[in-house]
């Protein structure tokens, strides 16, 4: 599944409304568009690739932890913002929803900031905050 589907994935009006009224749930959708649905899928596919985005969600919920953040949705919103600005600052910028890699080849060589946004989307996911 690539995220180009994800116009047609069912989303009920409570957890759409919590998504809008909520930035820190917002931007935190943008990355799933951007990266975490291919991304996901494709660790979930691959067991290596799955054991290195488990490596850098463990390196974001440390960095949140040395932060004095929550892993909660401004937490990972806020730490999300920071890796995709750094992302544009060497050049590589985020890709365009329905643009990542979708095989797990490709992401095993993607730059360390979409692994890290990856993570940020499997933490975020299995809190319940997509």
């Amino acid at each position: 599944m690539t995220n180009e589907f994800l116009a047609f994935a069912p989303i009920s009006a409570a957890t759409a409304a919590a998504i809008t009224a909520c930035p820190a749930r917002l931007l935190l959708d943008e990355m799933m568009a951007r990266v975490g649905v291919d991304g996901l899928v494709a660790a979930h596919a691959d067991a290596g690739l799955l054991a290195q985005v488990d490596q850098h969600a463990a390196a974001v919920r440390q960095a949140l932890h040395h932060a004095g953040r929550e892993v909660g949705a401004e937490g990972l919103a806020a730490y999300a913002k920071s890796i995709a600005a750094a992302g544009v600052r060497m050049g590589r910028p985020l890709p365009e929803p329905g643009h990542a890699p979708i095989s797990g080849n490709a992401w095993l060589t993607a730059d360390w900031h979409l692994m890290r946004l990856i993570a940020v989307c499997l933490i975020a996911e299995s809190a319940d905050l997509l």
